[in-house]
């Protein structure tokens, strides 16, 4: 069976959440840094076929706790310190997808699928 259009988008909506989770958890991150940290995420998902927009806002009220009373400067990015929007185009298909917090999880979801 072939895989829709929608089922495509969503497809590559999830890679392009799987690369940008995995491939920056872990990154040093302080409130500094965390803009540009930030920028870089986007930067670096928009290179991604498909990818029509991506946002990052970086919780650095959450990174300042984080850090709160330890001697650390930084400490280690991971899905609680950063919400993101992303839209991804693939034919006549648009997918708006979000990352936010869900209790303690990360939670990555599709918030619309318009077209095709």
């Amino acid at each position: 069976m072939t895989p829709t259009e929608r089922e495509t988008a969503c497809f590559e909506a999830g890679i392009k959440f799987g690369t940008l989770y995995h491939q920056f958890a872990g990154t040093p991150v302080s409130p500094e840094s965390a803009s540009s940290l930030g920028r870089a995420m986007e930067e670096a998902i928009e290179n991604q076929p498909f990818c029509a927009d991506v946002q990052v806002t970086m919780r650095t009220d959450r990174i300042s706790e984080e850090l709160a009373g330890q001697s650390a400067e930084y400490t280690e990015f991971t899905g609680r310190f950063a919400d993101v929007e992303m839209t991804i185009q693939y034919e006549g298909t648009t997918v708006r997808t979000s990352m936010a917090m869900d209790g303690d999880y990360p939670m990555m979801r599709v918030d619309s699928v318009e077209g095709e």
